[in-house]
């Protein structure tokens, strides 16, 4: 028991820092519970900014497929982060919406959603629930670190502050999105007490091509759509079906965004990486030989592949763009790579820019509940930790899960 009632006097104080989805949950279930007073410190004017910003195409809450199955979205962190799961799955947070007053629905995807598809209203509801339960919010508070005394330092209207506290939960986020606050300086403040940080890299983000400048021209914002991706790495090779999107300088979307961490772990590993595109998953590599040996007769070649394999726009330009002269003229060939186009990676897109990151406290570093060993009464949880995961709800999910999880390793 880390939070004690001190003997019947006043409630001991935990200070979290951070007021995102994290942050917030675990001060929820501190404050629901009344073991703790509880206060939050912020360095933004308000709370959950990049809550909002996630739910501005439609909030993702968590999703809806087996648990097993959802467990393994965590790849080689999956047994690490299985107890927070089981206790706060997807279920609980669904749950815990609909106490909010808001109602969800499952897509066609499995992904779960409120039913308005709005963050704005559940953050409202949340917000007013925690006031209700004397949650303290202190927004402009930087925090800096700790005095020789142990004390939290912030930064408030240009003034440093110290704030004692009897157990402090650290919810800082990782380092995408840092105009909405999670900027990862926290990884220099954690080093200087010695605790062991993975560095902090992106995640469910872009990566860099050359294209040729007339694509880029005509073609940056297009989707590439019903296409399957994958990318091969020593160990093996990991597949997508799903859309992505050619941007001006590289490629992004949901299918490469979950195959990300594949991509740059062997771009950062060999200096180099390339994504394989089938063009027509839909049928085998010998039937679109089979028809590109008919005749031609007065067609040309883009109609030719519009009718017969319905290849036009984005996809024809893609062929034309990476493939040479010669490669056309070899129908066996072309057929190959309509199959398996190679894109070569030349560069990931900056972490500012990426969805999530990956690296953070390592878990050697904590006891089953997320407490820094070397800093008893310190816990770290959320993105802050050393796990990350694929969109579609399984990064909000862990990410309340682990809070869920501290706050019993506190009662």
């Amino acid at each position: 028991m880390v939070v004690s009632t001190n003997l019947g006097l006043a409630l001991p104080h935990v200070i979290i820092v951070g007021g995102g989805p994290a942050g917030l949950m675990i001060a929820d279930i501190l404050s629901a519970s009344r073991i703790a007073s509880v206060s939050i410190y912020d360095a933004m004017p308000s709370l959950g900014r990049k809550f909002l910003q996630a739910g501005k195409g439609g909030l993702n809450l968590t999703h809806s497929e087996p648990f097993e199955a959802f467990l393994a979205r965590y790849s080689s962190r999956s047994e690490i982060l299985r107890a927070a799961l089981t206790a706060f799955d997807a279920a609980k947070i669904t749950e815990w919406a609909e106490s909010l007053g808001v109602e969800t629905f499952i897509g066609s995807s499995g992904r779960v959603f409120p039913k308005d598809m709005k963050a704005a209203p559940l953050l409202r509801a949340w917000l007013h629930r925690l006031r209700t339960q004397n949650v303290n919010i202190h927004v402009h508070h930087r925090w800096i670190g700790w005095s020789e005394k142990g004390d939290l330092r912030f930064i408030h209207k240009d003034k440093e502050v110290s704030v004692k506290s009897d157990a402090v939960v650290l919810a800082l986020g990782g380092a995408s999105w840092p105009h909405l606050g999670s900027d990862g300086q926290w990884l220099n403040l954690l080093r200087r007490k010695s605790i062991g940080v993975a560095p902090l890299l992106p995640s469910n983000c872009g990566f860099l091509v050359s294209w040729p400048e007339w694509f880029c021209e005509q073609h940056a914002g297009s989707p590439l759509k019903s296409v399957v991706m994958s990318v091969q790495t020593p160990a093996s090779k990991f597949e997508q079906h799903g859309d992505a999107v050619i941007s001006v300088d590289g490629i992004e979307g949901g299918g490469i965004y979950s195959l990300s961490a594949h991509i740059r772990d062997q771009f950062l590993l060999t200096g180099r990486a390339e994504i394989i595109i089938d063009l027509l998953p839909q049928q085998t590599v010998q039937t679109t030989y089979q028809t590109l040996k008919k005749p031609y007769g007065s067609k040309s070649v883009s109609q030719i592949y519009k009718q017969r394999l319905s290849i036009s726009g984005v996809k024809f330009a893609l062929l034309k763009a990476m493939l040479t002269d010669s490669v056309w003229a070899d129908k066996a060939l072309m057929a190959q790579q309509i199959h398996s186009l190679s894109i070569p990676i030349v560069g990931i897109r900056p972490i500012e820019e990426a969805i999530s990151t990956a690296g953070g406290v390592l878990f050697e570093e904590m006891n089953q509940y997320f407490m820094l060993t070397k800093l008893p009464g310190v816990f770290a949880i959320g993105e802050m930790l050393d796990w990350e995961a694929p969109t579609g709800g399984y990064l909000l999910t862990m990410s309340m899960a682990t809070a869920a999880h501290a706050a019993e390793g506190m009662k």
